[in-house]
């Protein structure tokens, strides 16, 4: 037996809860903020951190994005990739090597 795709995986642990009627986008979004908080407060008050903790709330975060993927219909893969295609042209080579600095200063 092939094994699930974590895409599948995620949503047959949705449907067996009947939890899909819960994941508005609105819903969603909210929930990737809440648990993109919980990933920041691993590193609230050091620069050292439980890596376990970081994982799980990391898992979370992804999780909740493909999952608001998934409700908007679009593939993950392919909006991260035009996404990246954007900022590369933001952010040439060139100009933004080993630099922080914001596109409009570069």
């Amino acid at each position: 037996m092939a094994e699930l795709s974590v895409g599948d995986a995620i949503a047959a642990f949705v449907a067996e809860r009947n939890w899909a009627q819960f994941h508005t986008p609105e819903n969603l979004a909210k929930s990737i903020s809440i648990e993109a908080a919980e990933l920041l407060e691993c590193f609230q008050w050091s620069s050292e951190f439980d890596e376990n903790r970081v994982r799980e709330e990391l898992a979370d975060v992804l999780t909740y994005g493909m999952l608001l993927a998934a409700r908007l219909g679009v593939d993950p893969n392919q909006i991260v990739l035009a996404k990246l295609a954007v900022t590369r042209e933001k952010y040439p080579v060139d100009k933004a090597r080993g630099r922080s600095d914001k596109y409009d200063v570069l």
